[in-house]
């Protein structure tokens, strides 16, 4: 796969990779690109005061295949190309990093354009699945018009790892250290990939929960362009900073986790979903407590 832009070089695993960024990212010049600093009224205790605030960027960002616009989604503008792959990886346009071929990021007067080369198959698969779109936001299904469309149904789980309740402790633990945007912003939410220890390997920031996580799994993706899924998320799972809802869940299925852990509730339809394709949800995963709703068995 042919990238125009520079690329991060980070491994999930590396020696020096368990901190906020990834390897050889400067913290503050990053956060500097995709915040601005505004003066704002301050009031506290009946009093008000001019301060400095950070301001979190959003921007549309139009992912086109083959010259052809799919999708535009209102996204932080950082690690566009680990978002671009890991959504055409989790909507299932993609089945393999390897099909795609080219990517391009292109900034223009109203947002920014990412322009992605797919193999023939998978473009001729998307136009037929165009013919049914009609929308997309950031928290919504990809404009299904039907609820036979909308309710995806993953591929199963087939593993069977085990994790302990100290790692999930330990992860939940370290993400706020590791979200070097929220701190600044309070403005995004972020996804971590964790060893079986707990330890953060690698975290990803979006003012969308859906775009961390894919910006998650592009990243991963993109080291380990061989796309075999059990390889990548062997003895791994996934912390995220908001709810367990069912994209997020149908999400971390296309991502082969075993167990996906939210600091906020899952929904009924996450935990339903969860259950049939075996993979363990956590809710409610504060420092103290969490609440294991799915598949119990891998966490000893």
């Amino acid at each position: 796969m042919k990238q125009r832009n520079k690329s991060d070089s980070s491994k999930p695993g590396s020696a020096d990779n368990t901190r906020k960024l990834a390897s050889g990212e400067n913290p503050a010049a990053v956060v500097g690109e995709v915040s601005a600093s505004r003066q704002v009224q301050d009031w506290r205790a009946g009093q008000s005061t001019l301060v400095d605030d950070q301001i979190i960027e959003e921007q549309a960002v139009a992912l086109v295949y083959n010259g052809i616009s799919h999708v535009v989604m209102m996204a932080t503008p950082d690690h566009l190309e680990d978002f671009a792959l890991g959504f055409s990886l989790s909507e299932g346009i993609l089945l393999s990093p390897n099909e795609l071929y080219d990517l391009e990021v292109r900034h223009q007067d109203k947002g920014i354009e990412v322009a992605m080369t797919v193999s023939t198959q998978r473009f001729a698969h998307l136009k037929e699945a165009r013919r049914n779109m009609t929308g997309r936001t950031g928290c919504g299904l990809c404009g299904a018009e039907s609820l036979e469309q909308a309710i995806r149904e993953p591929a199963l789980i087939s593993g069977a790892q085990q994790f302990s309740h100290d790692a999930i402790e330990r992860a939940v633990r370290s993400l706020e250290a590791n979200q070097p945007l929220q701190s600044v912003t309070g403005a995004v939410h972020g996804a971590a990939w964790c060893d079986g220890e707990g330890n953060i390997e690698l975290v990803r920031e979006d003012v969308g929960r859906h775009n961390a996580l894919d910006k998650l799994y592009g990243s991963l993706c993109r080291d380990h362009l061989s796309g075999d899924q059990q390889q990548l998320s062997a003895n791994h799972f996934v912390l995220i900073s908001s709810r367990a809802s069912y994209e997020m869940v149908v999400k971390a299925a296309a991502m082969g986790v075993e167990m996906l852990v939210a600091v906020s509730a899952p929904t009924r339809l996450a935990i339903d979903l969860a259950e049939r394709v075996n993979i363990t949800l956590v809710g409610f995963a504060r420092p103290g407590r969490h609440m294991v709703y799915s598949h119990p068995q891998r966490i000893v």
